[in-house]
């Protein structure tokens, strides 16, 4: 094999690993939104019958502020800045919708991940059985078999 295929192997192993690691990087917060869609639609869960109680409202990271929770109907963020007013239930099911959005996400570049380790393999095989070859004039017809005695050497 030439030094030049080579080459061509280790930039499509780099295109491959780079691939690789962008989708992981999307699985990785794709899990990460997974979980705090979990912990929300918990801590919406915390709040059916708390009416008239004390809780405590996150104002930032690490921040909260103890508030009384007048009403059981949530103002949501549908999109595009749209706000509408919502039960625990109904923003429980849109949660419930989102987070099937995020598992197909999931389960398509997980499938894509195996694609990219089918080519890979595949890739890294052909180049092994081209370097262990006897026959190095790259003719699939020659008929050579232990020696290549093609005229293309």
């Amino acid at each position: 094999m030439s030094n030049m295929d080579e080459r061509e192997l280790q930039i499509k192993f780099q295109i491959f690993e780079q691939q690789i690691m962008q989708i992981q990087e999307q699985i990785q917060a794709i899990d990460q939104a997974i979980v705090e869609i979990d912990l929300l639609e918990k801590g919406l869960s915390d709040l059916v019958g708390k009416k008239d109680s004390e809780i405590l409202a996150p104002m930032g990271k690490g921040i909260f502020a103890k508030t009384k929770l007048i009403s059981e109907e949530l103002i949501v963020d549908i999109g595009n800045k749209t706000f509408v007013n919502k039960t625990i239930p109904e923003t429980q099911e849109l949660i419930k919708a989102q987070l099937i959005k995020l598992q197909d996400i999931k389960v398509q570049l997980e499938e894509e991940l195996e694609k990219i380790n089918m080519e890979l393999t595949k890739t890294m095989i052909g180049f092994n059985s081209e370097r262990n070859s006897p026959c190095s004039c790259k003719d699939e017809n020659c008929g050579c078999e232990e020696n290549c005695e093609c005229e293309k050497n």
